[in-house]
């Protein structure tokens, strides 16, 4: 009897599938979605534009740009890139001290740090994340989405608005939160976002409700983006002044766009290449600064709207840029007329389903130094930007982590029939633990003979290479004989004083490389098994 065989995706099925063109039904989700996610950008463009202190159109026009070419070519399908305020607040000084035509210039030669970034597959070490920091970057962007809408509930000359304004404002703000929760159980031919919005708009037009629009912030209209070479001099004191913001963009840029990339990717159970997202990142910026946009990276907040919403494929993101693009030449009289009310409110619902409720739970439940990263993440990203919290919780991530470890070190004493003291080490010997290991031996009390037996140790790094060798001149100081036993073929070779007293024995000797070098990677690994290099 025949059993059916599953037969490979073919060259072209494969790019169906990627670009959501495998049915009807999958691309009018992946159309609907992606135009729900233009209809959300205009304003988040527009707003850090203004943060920056440039044109509108130079946050448009990087918000169609970048989207467009991270949504061909990005490392995740249905990842949403565009101008963010991540990295507007550090455009602004550049802006500010020496113009705009820097600006472009800097967000080129930060595209070209992104792209290097991406071929020499810096992307992987995103993956040294730990899940306490992904916590605390959910909350802090959630947080910071949070408060980027309460802007909008000022008038034109920066009050807050009172009275019957403000209770209109935010009864379409709930009213547009209530349609999105509400229409799923109703209906899913369009996403909810998009019919929130579409409901509130007609409501305020029929009514003619005096309610802040999306022309009230700035005109969107505008023609083609132009090829434009920054007007900018081409000096060594040029490079000098934009290459500190361009480092501090990319590096800000591609972090957000890595842990946005690994949140979407959670959340419908796919994968994403990295890499490939870093080239694809610098090579839209690097095209957006020769086209008079500010630069951009994944924006979490409209990634969300485009997830939930249905978006899982290229093509919504490829909607979304192409419909901003056309909301600029043909459609920004009607554009202007969407209340802010109703993408406020879509906002406040992608800043409900970001934010990781479940972390409350969690208090009481995981160590307390886990608590604190969670806790100091968020704040860190919500005062200053997320680079910075990223940075300093992995850093305190793996401090904790190295004292942790290092107190795992420790050693059984015993005295064998010879007389012979035997200290069997367990735990890593390491940077971390070198201390607690020389803490362990007392040379001037210890009898004539000493065994140290490491077949329940492993040695990481020259650290502990450099505690063994130290040990051995202490025990050879007092006149005493040092043995040591089961120590990898690696760890002697790499011995300097104590090489010439360890015992070798083949049949038990662990087999573990110190540091092994795979691909220009030094990585700590057990080579029990055949040792592969990491493919990403």
């Amino acid at each position: 009897m025949n059993h059916p065989v599953n037969k490979p995706q073919t060259r072209a099925a494969k790019w169906r599938e990627e670009f959501g063109l495998t049915s009807f039904g999958r691309f009018r989700i992946e159309s609907f979605s992606g135009l729900t996610v233009a209809l959300a950008l205009v304003p988040e463009a527009v707003a850090f534009a203004f943060v920056a202190q440039v044109n509108p159109l130079v946050g448009l026009y990087a918000a169609f740009i970048v989207g467009l070419i991270t949504a061909l070519f990005g490392g995740r399908p249905g990842m949403i890139s565009g101008a963010t305020g991540a990295l507007a607040v550090v455009m602004v000084s550049l802006v500010v001290n020496h113009g705009v035509e820097y600006l472009f210039g800097t967000v080129v030669l930060m595209g070209i740090i992104q792209i290097i970034a991406g071929i020499t597959h810096l992307g992987k070490f995103i993956r040294m994340v730990p899940h306490p920091v992904m916590l605390g970057f959910v909350n802090g962007l959630a947080i910071v989405i949070f408060l980027a809408q309460l802007g909008q509930f000022k008038d034109s000359s920066g009050e807050w608005l009172v009275g019957l304004s403000l209770y209109l404002m935010l009864g379409l703000v709930f009213l547009t939160m209530a349609v999105i929760y509400i229409m799923p159980k109703i209906t899913k031919v369009i996403p909810s976002p998009l019919a929130a919005i579409l409901v509130v708009t007609f409501l305020v037009i029929g009514l003619n409700l005096d309610s802040p629009r999306v022309g009230d912030l700035a005109s969107i209209a505008g023609g083609l983006p132009q090829f434009h070479i920054p007007d900018m001099p081409f000096t060594w004191e040029s490079l000098m002044i934009i290459l500190p913001y361009a480092i501090i963009l990319s590096a800000i840029g591609l972090i957000e766009s890595l842990l946005t990339l690994n949140l979407v990717c959670e959340m419908t159970d796919t994968h994403g290449g990295a890499s490939r997202e870093c080239t694809a990142q610098g090579a839209a910026n690097l095209v957006t600064g020769f086209f008079g946009g500010m630069g951009g990276c994944a924006m979490i907040g409209q990634s969300m709207i485009n997830v939930k919403s249905g978006g899982r494929t290229r093509l919504s993101g490829i909607v979304a840029a192409l419909s901003l693009l056309a909301f600029i030449l043909f459609a920004s009289g009607l554009i202007e007329q969407i209340p802010l009310a109703a993408l406020i409110g879509v906002m406040f619902m992608v800043v409900i389903g970001t934010f990781a409720w479940n972390s409350f739970k969690l208090m009481g439940k995981i160590p307390r130094h886990d608590i604190f990263v969670i806790i100091f993440v968020t704040g860190i990203t919500v005062a200053f930007d997320l680079a910075v919290a990223v940075v300093a919780g992995v850093i305190i991530s793996a401090l904790v982590f190295a004292w942790e470890t290092a107190k795992r070190t420790h050693a059984t004493k015993s005295i064998d029939e010879n007389g012979t003291k035997i200290y069997k080490l367990s735990g890593p010997l390491f940077f971390g633990s070198v201390a607690s290991f020389s803490e362990l031996f007392d040379p001037k009390n210890d009898p004539d003979d000493v065994i140290v037996d490491f077949i329940d140790s492993r040695v990481l790094d020259h650290s502990g290479l450099q505690a063994i060798d130290a040990l051995a001149v202490r025990y050879e100081a007092a006149g005493k004989k040092l043995h040591l036993r089961h120590l990898s073929a690696d760890c002697r070779r790499l011995l300097n004083k104590a090489r010439k007293i360890v015992e070798v024995s083949v049949l038990t000797d662990p087999a573990y490389g110190v540091a092994v070098d795979y691909d220009g990677n030094y990585v700590v690994m057990n080579t029990a098994k055949k040792a592969l290099p990491e493919v990403e």
